[in-house]
C-alpha cells in the first residue's frame, strides 16, 4: 500500500516478476521469503483462530502440494508443531517430486518432528485446515483427486466445526480474474503474500477468500523498469484515506456556481424516475446546479419530481422519447454548463439515437454516457474516439457486452480485460458496474472498487451512480478520478444503509440521500481512520479495509 493509502493489485505474471527480482537482484534467498511467508500465516492463525484451536480435539491440518505454496505450508506446520499446536501436514505429491525450497522445507519439517502424511490422511473434525495447495501459478482447472480434495475441504468447512485459512489465495482461483478454475476452496481467511492479487478484489474470488490479509514478507513492490504510464499487470484500489483525499474541496466562501452546473439529458415515457434519480444524486454528490433536458410531454412530471433542479422540455417523438430536433437547443444549453450526462431512461427510438450521436459528436464538455445513451453506440463505439473532451462510459455487463459484441457472461469472466478493451475501443474512461466495479482509462490504467454489496442490486441504483460521477465532474474532477471516487461513494452509501436496513429492500433515492452523510464521515476522518494509518508499520495489512 502506498503512503496515500492506495493499494497496488498485481497479476500473477507481475507477482512472479517481483518475486524473481527480489531473489535475483536483491539477493534475498527464496527460502528466506518462504520462511517469512510461513511465519506471517502462523501469526494470523494464532491471532484470528485461537478460539477454534482451543476446543476439544481441535487440530491443524496443513494440506500441501509441491510448489511454493506447499513449501509455505510446511513452514507453517513446523512452527505450529514447535509451539505445541497439534498439527499434521498432508502432502499431495511424492517426496521425490519436491524440488528447490519446498524440498528443503520438507526436510526441516520432518527433522522437527512434524507428522507428514500422504493424500490419504484424514481431515480434522475440529480445528483448522490450512490450504497450501496452489497459489498464483495455477492456470488449469482442478479436477480428479485434487478436485475431490478441495471439495472435501469445503465439506469439512460447511460442517461448522472446521475453519479454513488459505495461503496466497484459495486454491482453484484465477489470480487475475477471480474466476473459479474447476472448483476452488472457500476460505474463512486468506493471507496473500507481498501484494494483493487482482482476483482477490473481484467476484467470486473476494467472497471465496473470506477475510483477506496482505503479508509484507520483503518482496519488492515495484520493478526498477516500471513505467508509470504502463499499467500492464496491475490495478489500483482506494482505501478510505485515499477516497477522503480525493473529495472535492468545499471552501467556506463557495456558492452554487462554484460547484458546477450539470446538464442531464434523460427520461422517456415510463422512465421519468431515471432522470429524477440522476439529477437528485448529482446534487447529493455536491453539484451546485442541475438542469434536466427531457421530452416536452414529461416536463410537468419532472418539475414535480425535481424540486431543486431546473427542467427544459424538448422536442419529442412517439412514445414521448427525445427527438433529434432538440439537438441545437441542447447545444445552446451546454454552452453554459460544466458537464453533460446523457442516456438515463431515454429509450432507443431512431430520433433519440441520432440525438445521442449528435450530442457526443458536438458537445465540447466532459460527457457522461449511461444506459440507453450507451446502447445508441452499439456497433459504433469507436465513434467516440473523435471527441476532444473527456468521456466517461458507465455500462453494466450487458451494456458492455453489446458495445463489444460479446456476451455478459464473458464480460464477467474477465471484467478487467473487458473494461480495458472497451476503454481502448472508445477512447473513453469506462466504469464497468457490478460487484467489484472496474474503472479503466484509455491508457490501460485500472481501478477496482472495494465498497458496496448486494443491496445495490436495486432498480435505479445505476442512475444514482451516473448522477454521482456527473456531480463530481461538475466540481472539476477528471473522468477517471470521478469514476473511481463515484464508485467508492456509491458503494459506501450502500454499505452504510446495509448496516441499518440489511442487504435487501434498498430504494435508490435512499442511496442518493445517504451520500452527504458518508462524505461528511470521510471528510471528518481525513482518511486517518482508514487503511494505512496504523497499518503502515505492520507486516500484516487488512485488505481492502475500505
Amino acid at each position: 500500500m502506498s503512503r496515500s493509502g492506495e493499494w497496488r493489485l498485481v497479476s500473477a505474471a507481475r507477482m512472479r516478476a517481483l518475486d524473481r527480482h527480489t531473489i535475483e537482484e536483491w539477493g534475498v534467498p527464496g527460502e528466506v521469503l518462504m520462511e517469512s511467508a510461513g511465519r506471517s500465516v502462523v501469526e494470523l492463525l494464532l491471532d484470528r483462530f485461537a478460539a477454534d484451536l482451543a476446543g476439544e480435539g481441535a487440530e491443524v491440518a496443513v494440506i500441501c502440494a509441491g510448489g511454493g505454496n506447499g513449501g509455505d505450508g510446511l513452514v507453517v506446520a513446523r512452527h505450529l508443531h514447535g509451539l505445541g499446536v497439534p498439527t499434521r501436514a498432508l502432502l499431495w505429491v511424492e517426496r521425490g517430486d519436491l524440488a528447490g525450497d519446498a524440498a528443503s522445507q520438507y526436510s526441516r519439517a520432518l527433522a522437527a518432528g512434524v507428522q507428514i502424511e500422504g493424500p490419504e490422511g484424514r481431515l480434522p473434525r475440529a480445528g483448522l485446515i490450512v490450504d497450501a495447495l496452489f497459489g498464483t501459478g495455477l492456470s488449469r482447472g482442478l479436477e480428479g483427486e485434487i478436485g475431490k480434495c478441495v471439495e472435501a475441504i469445503n465439506a469439512a468447512s460447511a460442517s461448522g466445526s472446521v475453519r479454513v485459512l488459505s495461503i496466497d489465495l484459495p486454491s482453484g482461483l484465477d489470480a487475475d480474474t477471480g474466476q473459479v478454475l474447476g472448483v476452488s476452496v472457500r476460505a474463512d481467511a486468506t493471507v496473500t503474500m507481498g501484494s494483493p492479487k487482482i482476483g482477490l478484489a473481484l467476484e467470486p474470488g473476494r467472497s471465496a477468500a473470506g477475510e483477506i490479509w496482505v503479508a509484507r514478507i520483503g518482496i519488492a513492490d515495484r520493478l526498477p523498469d516500471d513505467d508509470a504510464l504502463d499499467p500492464a499487470g496491475e490495478a489500483r484500489m482506494w482505501s478510505r484515506r485515499s477516497a477522503a483525499e480525493a473529495l472535492p474541496a468545499r471552501p467556506a466562501a463557495g456558492h452554487k456556481g462554484r460547484f458546477g452546473h450539470a446538464l442531464i439529458v434523460a427520461g422517456s415515457e415510463g422512465k421519468t424516475g431515471a432522470a429524477a434519480l440522476t439529477a437528485r444524486s448529482t446534487q447529493r454528490a455536491g453539484g451546485g446546479l442541475v438542469t434536466v433536458g427531457c421530452p416536452a410531454g414529461l416536463n410537468d412530471i419532472l418539475e414535480g419530481l425535481c424540486l431543486e433542479m431546473m427542467t427544459v422540455g424538448l422536442p419529442e417523438e412517439d412514445g414521448r422519447q427525445l427527438a433529434e430536433a432538440g439537438l441545437e437547443t441542447l447545444l445552446d444549453l451546454a454552452a453554459e454548463m460544466d458537464v453533460v450526462a446523457i442516456g438515463p431512461g431515454v429509450g432507443r427510438s431512431p430520433g433519440t439515437v441520432a440525438l445521442m450521436h449528435g450530442l457526443a459528436e458536438r458537445v465540447s464538455l466532459p460527457l457522461v454516457i449511461d444506459a440507453d445513451g450507451l446502447n445508441a453506440f452499439e456497433g459504433c463505439v469507436e465513434r467516440l474516439q473523435s471527441r476532444s473532451a473527456p468521456t466517461l462510459l458507465t455500462p453494466h455487463p450487458g451494456e458492455a457486452a453489446r458495445l463489444l459484441g460479446d456476451s455478459a457472461a464473458r464480460i464477467n469472466r474477465d471484467r478487467v480485460g473487458a473494461a480495458r478493451a472497451l476503454a481502448e475501443q472508445s477512447g473513453a474512461v469506462v466504469l464497468l458496474k457490478g460487484p467489484g466495479s472496474v474503472v479503466a482509462g484509455a491508457a490501460g490504467r485500472v481501478f477496482l472498487n472495494p465498497t458496496g454489496g448486494p443491496n445495490l442490486a436495486s432498480a435505479g441504483s445505476g442512475d444514482v451512480l451516473s448522477g454521482i460521477v456527473t456531480g463530481l465532474m461538475a466540481q472539476g474532477l477528471m473522468a477517471a478520478q470521478a469514476a473511481a471516487l463515484g464508485a467508492y461513494l456509491h458503494g459506501l452509501a450502500g454499505d452504510s444503509l446495509a448496516q441499518r436496513l440489511g442487504d435487501g429492500g434498498l430504494l435508490a433515492h435512499e442511496l442518493a440521500d445517504e451520500l452527504p452523510k458518508v462524505m461528511r464521515q470521510l471528510r471528518e476522518e481525513g482518511g486517518q481512520g482508514g487503511a494505512g494509518g496504523n497499518y503502515d508499520r505492520s507486516t500484516l495489512l487488512a485488505f481492502p479495509d475500505a
